[in-house]
């Protein structure tokens, strides 16, 4: 696969240490064929600060291709691809359009599974009665029983939309780029990154007995103090304490929160015109060690932020 889109500037990144047994590994035997891949989404959850645009970050098991600290997000399941789901905003073909998908489900899947992996993780359900509305406080009891439900498997996305007589507002999601994990690694992801408006009316919160960290943050804030290990130390867990933000995440988040730090507002980065591209971080040895290698821009999305910080 190729390193990333031609005619990009080349940037590095810090590998995290539990990655590193894994690139040594794949150099000391010589290159092979990659791990095979699993289809995934994430969702970048915006909104606006007094501190300029915030996103929702969480802690993540540090085996997640994701990062272990990231945006919610995860793995396809069976029940994405349903044809039966409801269904408001643009078609399933446009939306292969979008995602340079020639195969239909496949885009369907890409689609849902950025909404229900975003339900299970925070509460926000991007879904209404109709093509203009959406469901408003989904953090009750009952509320946390279907995304429990829904997050074990037990009851499908699908089935819990259909059953409150919701269909789900495609519209209100925008595909940033995909991102396709090293070949060395030993899991392996390739994950369409999307962004949302967290909806006015809902609060995301953390599936009770699931997860242990999560957090609003500035995008700016987390690039500021990036160099340091304030949010690896606020975490408290032994696997992030000690650790630059660069050591706790994964390149696409990075850039992502890059691009989010110098935008006007959520609603200049969301409509933003942008050609969704493709990234494959390669493997480099740079100075007895290793990072990670690709080519992505650095330009603002949105608009430049000149807000005093």
């Amino acid at each position: 696969m190729p390193g990333g889109p031609a005619g990009l500037p080349s940037r590095r990144f810090a590998l995290p240490p539990e990655q590193v047994p894994a690139a040594e590994n794949w150099v000391a035997h010589g290159e092979r064929a990659p791990r095979a891949v699993r289809f995934a989404s994430s969702v970048a959850l915006i909104r606006d600060g007094n501190r300029g645009v915030e996103t929702y970050l969480g802690y993540r098991r540090g085996t997640s291709p994701l990062g272990v600290v990231a945006f919610p997000g995860g793995s396809e399941e069976g029940h994405d691809g349903d044809a039966d789901i409801p269904w408001f905003g643009p078609s399933v073909g446009d939306w292969a359009k979008r995602l340079s998908v020639l195969d239909h489900v496949a885009a369907r899947r890409r689609v849902v599974c950025a909404a229900r992996e975003l339900f299970e993780e925070t509460g926000v359900l991007l879904a209404g009665s109709d093509p203009l509305s959406i469901v408003e406080d989904c953090s009750t009891g009952e509320w946390m029983e279907q995304r429990r439900a829904v997050a074990e498997q037990d009851l499908s996305f699908t089935a819990m939309l259909a059953g409150r007589g919701l269909g789900l507002r495609t519209d209100l999601l925008r595909p940033l780029a995909r991102w396709i994990s090293p070949d060395f690694a030993l899991r392996r992801f390739d994950t369409w990154y999307f962004a949302a408006a967290m909806p006015v009316r809902q609060r995301a919160a953390l599936l009770d007995g699931k997860g242990t960290w999560a957090e609003w943050l500035p995008a700016r804030q987390v690039l500021d103090e990036r160099a340091g290990t304030a949010l690896g130390d606020r975490i408290g867990h032994p696997e992030t304490v000690g650790r630059t933000f660069s050591e706790l995440t994964v390149p696409a988040v990075e850039a992502i929160l890059e691009k989010i730090a110098t935008t006007r507002g959520t609603v200049a980065y969301l409509a933003h015109p942008r050609e969704p591209k493709t990234y494959h971080p390669q493997l480099r040895e740079v100075d007895g060690g290793f990072c990670l290698e690709v080519h992505v821009s650095g330009a603002s999305e949105g608009g430049t932020c000149f807000r005093s910080r």
